[in-house]
């Protein structure tokens, strides 16, 4: 089910920001930082793939170009229990366009569509796609359509779709997520074209209430940098997207789960801030917010920082933090 996902971001979307994210929410659908299918066959696999079973349902973001190599990072990938394995076929930054990969990808459905159908033949779990509308010179009436339905052909029947073109050439990554204008309009073409498909918005979606309205069209909508930084609009989710009616995760019971997992992080020789990071935005909009912040980015990546700054943190912070709605 993909009513709504948070998107893969590198750097951020970690084995311990999902474990966060999925203590707001049990339903969202939660992706991998893009992990390149090379790693995957030559790196450390348990440090690259492991996860926590709390995290399910999870996907597995691959970045690559060659069909047998994604074949078997897909294969290894499903047998560390990932629910999905989505390629990427939209990140616009210099270091995936020198690997033949990500947005460029964009210009290549035939080899998309061996990628895909190579990754199908080997695992028994959905393979999905995250493109873009289309790169550089590319009209997306055509170019989107046709590779779509091109990927398509294979079997593979859920795109998610960042309605912006990306710009490979005089804009910086960052550029490409604000800069190219965002078209909602031709998506919803395409899933009229094609209603069989499953197709899922991203890009420009800050607030459950235009996933609502979005789910009107959509099959589903992906938010990334609004769900990361104020993540606190994910305890709605469950209710307000899937019908679940279940109490709502309060701010200091989800803090209290961070501090027992903190705990087990650092019996096994981790840092806090590699958990606390993810928990910075997490009373964004309440009394106390910037005082949070605050203590857990300076408190937070002090040698020796154990689990205890949260609950320092947490003393901190005023009655009033914890009885305010989201």
């Amino acid at each position: 089910m993909h009513q709504f996902c948070v998107a893969p971001m590198i750097d951020w979307t970690d084995r311990h920001c999902r474990y966060f994210h999925r203590q707001l929410s049990k339903h969202a659908r939660l992706y991998t930082e893009m992990i390149v299918a090379e790693a995957i066959l030559r790196g450390d696999r348990d440090y690259l793939l492991g996860f926590d079973a709390a995290e399910h349902p999870v996907a597995i973001q691959l970045g690559g170009s060659d069909p047998a190599k994604l074949a078997e990072a897909a294969s290894i990938s499903e047998s560390y229990g990932y629910d999905e394995i989505n390629l990427n076929v939209g990140c616009p930054s210099d270091r995936v366009q020198s690997g033949t990969f990500g947005a460029c990808l964009m210009r290549e459905p035939d080899l998309v569509a061996d990628c895909i159908a190579a990754m199908r033949q080997n695992v028994s779990v959905p393979v999905t796609v995250k493109c873009r509308l289309g790169v550089d010179e590319q009209d997306p009436n055509e170019s989107l359509f046709s590779f779509v339905e091109k990927v398509a052909e294979t079997g593979c029947d859920t795109f998610i779709i960042h309605a912006r073109k990306a710009w490979l050439q005089g804009l910086s990554p960052k550029e490409n997520r604000t800069i190219p204008p965002l078209d909602y309009e031709i998506v919803s073409r395409l899933k009229e074209k094609h209603p069989g498909l499953t197709i899922v918005l991203n890009g420009g979606i800050t607030d459950l209430t235009q996933s609502q309205e979005h789910l009107e069209r959509f099959d589903g909508v992906m938010l990334g940098r609004a769900a990361y930084e104020t993540p606190y609009l994910l305890a709605e989710v469950d209710s307000q997207l899937f019908g679940v009616m279940a109490e709502q995760p309060g701010r200091r019971a989800v803090v209290e789960a961070m501090i027992d997992y903190s705990a087990k992080h650092l019996a096994k020789g981790g840092k806090l801030n590699a958990v606390t990071r993810h928990m910075i935005g997490l009373f964004h909009g309440q009394p106390g917010a910037k005082a949070w912040r605050q203590f857990l980015t300076i408190e937070g990546c002090k040698s020796g920082a154990d689990e205890n700054v949260l609950r320092e943190a947490l003393n901190k912070l005023p009655q009033s933090a914890f009885e305010e709605a989201a």
